[in-house]
């Protein structure tokens, strides 16, 4: 998972080529069209909060600062303006959406029986010898201990949010993986507006530890668990819950 502090590099925008075949067109990477590469680079200053809720964008500076021609920007703007995360003003551009209450009760009510059934299956195949996942998923969390202790807080959201996406990619579903990739940066968001507190570490190490040992049931309770326990602190957060 990118370090979400870091701006898109050259050679992170270029997707790897099929193999060439012959009579095909030849090796090399497959460059990601300019709206695609705009749309990336402006979510991730979304995410990371240097375009702030509530934020002003004007399509000509957002342009000057990814170094792009204001016609992919504009059509990135428009893109996320559908997407929920930019909204019109009248005759004076877009702005960052802030989020409603509703807005986070909605996501977490979709990504919880998600994210319990993402579990449940990266068990499974644990369970089945399928362990392919297991060093990565570890790996998350030692990065979200090294970001915590060095109070780095973009570092430490980048890793929660690595560790989820490790256990739906071993989970095998593709299916499940294409709905969740939908919420991925809705997530992002919130991981990176509310607390994160400890006690979150501490649940995805159990979630680890029950799906590295195949118990299927254990990983969807303790993933259920730590979603409800995600959706109060994100509440509590951002709106003042108590």
């Amino acid at each position: 998972m990118p370090d979400p502090d870091a701006a898109p590099r050259p050679d992170a925008t270029r997707a790897p080529a099929a193999d060439a075949t012959p009579g095909g067109p030849p090796d090399g990477p497959v460059p990601v069209p300019l709206g695609t590469r705009a749309r990336e680079a402006v979510l991730q200053r979304i995410v990371d909060r240097r375009y702030p809720q509530g934020a002003r964008l004007v399509e000509r500076e957002v342009a000057e600062e990814l170094g792009m021609s204001r016609v992919p920007v504009r059509e990135a703007l428009r893109a996320l303006v559908t997407e929920g995360l930019l909204e019109l003003l009248p005759h004076s551009g877009v702005r960052v959406r802030r989020l409603e209450r509703t807005d986070v009760e909605h996501l977490y009510e979709v990504w919880e029986p998600l994210a319990v059934q993402a579990s449940r299956l990266a068990a499974r195949a644990c369970a089945a010898g399928d362990t392919r996942g297991v060093d990565a998923l570890q790996a998350t969390l030692r990065q979200a201990e090294s970001a915590a202790a060095a109070d780095e807080g973009a570092r430490e959201v980048a890793a929660h949010t690595a560790f989820h996406e490790c256990v739906v990619a071993m989970s095998g579903n593709p299916l499940l993986a294409r709905t969740l990739e939908q919420l991925s940066w809705q997530l992002r968001l919130v991981f990176g507006l509310r607390e994160e507190p400890a006690h979150m570490r501490a649940q995805h190490a159990e979630m680890y530890r029950h799906i590295a040992a195949g118990d299927a049931e254990a990983a969807a309770a303790s993933t259920l668990l730590h979603v409800r326990d995600s959706r109060a602190v994100a509440l509590r957060s951002l709106f003042g819950d108590a």
